[in-house]
């Protein structure tokens, strides 16, 4: 099914092509009882016949209509046209991010300025219980007006408690389709457990967005093979290069932020988007606060001296970011469990005693006791109350 200008879907009357993707095609739209200008995406009703596109094509829908903030795309209306199914969107102004990255990599400041923007736009899905699973630069739109939207969740996982179609579906990410059959190239993106089959969550999202800061900066895909097998082999077992090996600007801090965000085990990478976001904000305006001062032209000994200060000052930002990280991403120690007797009875009350121990109240077979375990040792020792009392 393709549309031509005047054709209408419900009260939207088509004006012109936009493109075609995966999903669907995509046109500028006039919406007549609100008299707007919209985006209509439509699935192909060769591909309406298919419930795996349809299902992922209606929970797209779903996925936008539980999400309102400004770095995620608006959907506006959901509705069907004959056998085939249109998603309304708002209609953005602009070019995707991988068009941009394709002129050359993107300044360090305009690059943290964009990483947040989508950090903070996965922070509001995830808190919906949203992961994408399919974060590229692709699907991220940059806007004339300076604004940054994250696009299309078709291969987005939604947990079922903010579904009202209770829709989970949990289908595998690798394999998208344009037509039957056609895998879609998203594999330097996934996630090594993703690789692996297992459980997905939203820091998948997270492993996604450090490819994606790192070929900002780079210009370069951070895991990159003659083949998919020999990308997702990398994504398995490689580290990507530094960001100073590949040329791009080095600004203290980012190169941690990046690696952090590339771990293999999701339990070293950020552990949530919000505490992604803070970091590159952080980031952002320590070095905003650097070019201030030193706006003018300087001659001379000015000019040594701003390349003094700012040395210094990166040393600042340096150790700051690195100590936000530390406290952020360090494991907390689980705790630790021993059994103190192997007799049978019940336990009233225990305390610590000051050389280590605990002292506690039981009854072991028949009889009511006081006693306490040494602290080096399991075994435990009768006292008295009196002596219970000091501890």
């Amino acid at each position: 099914m393709h549309l031509h200008p005047g054709d209408k879907l419900g009260r939207y009357e088509i004006v012109s092509f936009i493109g075609a993707g995966g999903m669907g095609q995509v046109y500028r739209a006039r919406d007549a009882q609100l008299a707007r200008e919209v985006a209509v995406k439509l699935l192909p009703t060769a591909s309406a016949g298919n419930p795996q596109i349809v299902t992922r094509f209606q929970q797209e829908a779903r996925a936008l209509g539980l999400l309102n903030h400004p770095n995620l795309v608006t959907v506006y209306d959901f509705g069907t046209s004959g056998d085939s199914f249109y998603i309304v969107l708002e209609l953005l102004e602009g070019e995707t991010l991988r068009e941009r990255i394709t002129r050359g990599p993107l300044s360090p400041r305009r690059a943290i300025q964009y990483a947040t923007s989508i950090a903070r736009g996965m922070a509001a899905a995830h808190d919906r219980g949203i992961v994408h699973r399919d974060l590229k630069p692709e699907n991220v739109f940059l806007t004339k007006s300076g604004g940054l939207k994250i696009l299309d969740f078709g291969l987005a996982k939604m947990n079922p408690a903010f579904d009202l179609f209770a829709a989970d579906d949990d289908s595998p990410t690798l394999v998208g389709v344009s037509q039957p059959g056609m895998v879609i190239g998203t594999v330097g993106y996934i996630a090594p457990e993703q690789l692996r089959g297992e459980a997905v969550d939203h820091r998948a999202d997270i492993f996604a967005f450090g490819g994606i800061l790192f070929e900002m900066l780079t210009g370069k895909r951070a895991f990159k093979g003659p083949t998919a097998v020999a990308t997702m082999s990398a994504i398995l077992n490689d580290d990507p290069a530094s960001l100073q090996d590949l040329g791009s600007a080095a600004i203290p801090g980012l190169d941690l932020i990046v690696a952090r965000c590339l771990e293999k085990d999701p339990e070293n990478r950020f552990q949530s988007a919000h505490d992604l976001a803070l970091a590159l904000e952080a980031l952002g305006s320590s070095t905003d606060s650097l070019a201030i001062p030193f706006a003018a032209r300087l001659r001379g000994s000015a000019r040594r001296f701003k390349r003094y200060a700012l040395t210094a000052a990166a040393a600042l930002v340096a150790a700051a970011i690195g100590a936000f990280l530390w406290t952020r991403l360090q494991p907390h120690p689980q705790p630790r469990y021993r059994q103190l007797t192997f007799r049978r009875g019940d336990i009233s009350a225990a305390r610590f005693t000051p050389d280590g121990g605990i002292a506690y109240s039981a009854a072991w077979e028949g009889g009511h006791i006081r006693s306490t375990p040494r602290a080096w040792t399991p075994s435990s020792r009768a006292i008295s109350s009196s002596a219970a009392m000091n501890c």
